[in-house]
């Protein structure tokens, strides 16, 4: 890896979506930081852009969204271009600029105030007990079937207040929503799905728009003077956001903090003697695991930046999954070490105006599940290999084998 880097750095490609199944995108991206922060690939899978690896960099950008665009019609806020013309396109106010993005968020933002956390958190506590009470104990299982599919799931469709006993498919849409291999080789399948759900939500949009308004995010949306005339492409481009953001990040954060626990016993020792490190201790899974690998930005008018000189149009990479490990920010970042003093400091969330406005929930749902397993004394451990998926946007866990003592 160090020679390929250092002898060709033109041919570089960070996008390779190997790299973020077999671990070996952290070894690079620690050289990058090193050699080459601010990196230009000319040929990928993807297209051209430049990759952005350091925290303080990628701040900057952030900062900056009348400069550097998260639009749909500029490409959107993935590596993977979104294609207007296909049938699968969806409009969303994450992929949105100011003072669009911001009406949008105005409008979703309640859903996720203290308040509303105070409010859903019994849910969330009784769902997650029963669910550590079903496990099974000296036996092997797949925790990301069992514990992270099956809590996430059951949070989105409290959140939607979506019919209970089709909350399966909540999981299936988002699956075909951020599936690389079906968007190369199964389009037509993933299409399907997709207006399968493009579909069920339109019934449920009908519904809620005539009855009164509801304290479910789906209601609250409809009945917004900034969502409420929204088409039915925003609509559903809204919905796919919320689906993939509310299921795939605290996911795999779920599934992503057994393997760490198991590297790293003692840590979960020292949570389970010193359990107010909770709080911490989730800051810590979602910068270790970080969740979205990256978010991307359009380049809106020619600027030199750190001496390089991007280009109007040019796509530009911010990959959190560096910037969580910098050495000078975190240091020993490769380890999971549940006092870091300054885990909250991490980018999985993202950072400016397009911070993830679920945050909190995620940190609850952890919190929560960290808790109920302190107090069942409940130590998993990995029994085999953790199975992840070779993507480049998402840090998406298939499998994680483990047996509980």
């Amino acid at each position: 890896m160090s020679t390929t880097l250092i002898d060709n750095p033109v041919a570089l490609d960070p996008s390779e979506p190997h790299r973020f199944a077999d671990g070996s995108a952290h070894a690079m991206f620690a050289q990058l930081r090193s050699e080459a922060p601010v990196h230009y690939c000319a040929n990928s899978a993807f297209g051209p852009f430049w990759s952005i690896c350091l925290h303080e960099d990628i701040v900057e950008i952030e900062s900056l969204p009348k400069l550097y665009s998260s639009d749909v019609k500029h490409g959107g806020i993935s590596i993977i271009d979104v294609n207007a013309g296909a049938a699968a396109y969806f409009e969303s106010f994450i992929m949105m600029d100011p003072p669009d993005h911001s009406r949008k968020r105005r409008t979703i933002a309640p859903a996720f105030t203290p308040s509303e956390m105070g409010r859903l958190s019994q849910a969330i506590r009784e769902r997650t007990a029963a669910c550590l009470d079903s496990l099974p104990r000296g036996e092997h299982f797949d925790w990301v079937q069992s514990v992270s599919i099956n809590l996430t799931i059951d949070m989105l469709a409290i959140l939607f207040d979506f019919p209970w006993d089709e909350r399966h498919k909540l999981r299936i849409w988002s699956d075909a929503i951020t599936s690389l291999e079906m968007m190369r080789n199964r389009p037509q399948e993933r299409t399907a799905l997709l207006f399968d759900m493009a579909s069920r939500f339109s019934e449920l949009w009908q519904q809620r728009t005539n009855s009164p308004p509801a304290p479910d995010l789906l209601s609250m949306m409809l009945h917004s003077s900034d969502f409420g005339e929204m088409d039915a492409v925003e609509f559903m481009g809204n919905m796919a956001t919320l689906i993939v953001g509310g299921n795939d990040t605290t996911r795999n954060s779920m599934s992503g903090m057994v393997e760490a626990f198991s590297r790293w016993p003692d840590q979960w020792d020292r949570l389970c003697t010193q359990p107010d490190l909770v709080p911490n201790a989730v800051s810590e899974i979602i910068r270790w695991q970080c969740p979205a690998l990256h978010m991307r930005r359009t380049v809106l008018e020619d600027v030199d930046f750190r001496g390089h000189y991007f280009r109007a149009g040019d796509k530009v990479v911010l990959w959190y999954i560096s910037a969580n490990r910098q050495e000078t920010l975190f240091p020993d970042g490769d380890r999971f070490i549940v006092d870091r003093p300054n885990a909250r400091r991490h980018l999985s969330f993202g950072h400016g105006i397009h911070r993830c406005v679920g945050a909190r929930l995620a940190e609850l749902q952890l919190q929560i599940l960290l808790e109920e397993m302190i107090r069942r004394d409940m130590r998993v451990t990995l029994a085999g290999q953790v199975e992840r998926e070779p993507h480049p946007f998402l840090a998406i866990i298939n499998a994680a084998p483990v047996i509980i003592s």
